[in-house]
């Protein structure tokens, strides 16, 4: 009987050693976790101002593009073929 009491202590020890060491990982990779959700947090700031940027800046582009094409139209002269009354009055 005291055999079986004294070969349990060492594996009761193992246990314990490999509870412990499981412990630490936990707690290790509970706090990567964290640092990862603030990077997470951080990039998903960052991409909705670009996103807003990336609008505001489209909007410029098109307001320009549309001014350049504006100035590429040709003007539209008109030829008054049409004698003025008086031009005709004093003939």
């Amino acid at each position: 009987m005291t055999d079986r009491y004294v070969d349990a202590e060492p594996d009761a020890e193992l246990l314990e050693r490999r509870w412990f060491a499981a412990l630490g990982a936990v707690e290790r990779l509970k706090s990567d976790c964290d640092v990862l959700l603030g990077v997470v947090e951080l990039a998903e700031n960052a991409w909705r101002r670009a996103c807003v940027q990336l609008a505001q800046i489209e909007a410029l582009r098109d307001a320009l593009g549309d001014q350049l094409a504006a100035m590429d139209e040709p003007r539209a002269v008109t030829h008054d073929t049409t004698i003025p009354d008086e031009a005709m009055s004093a003939a």
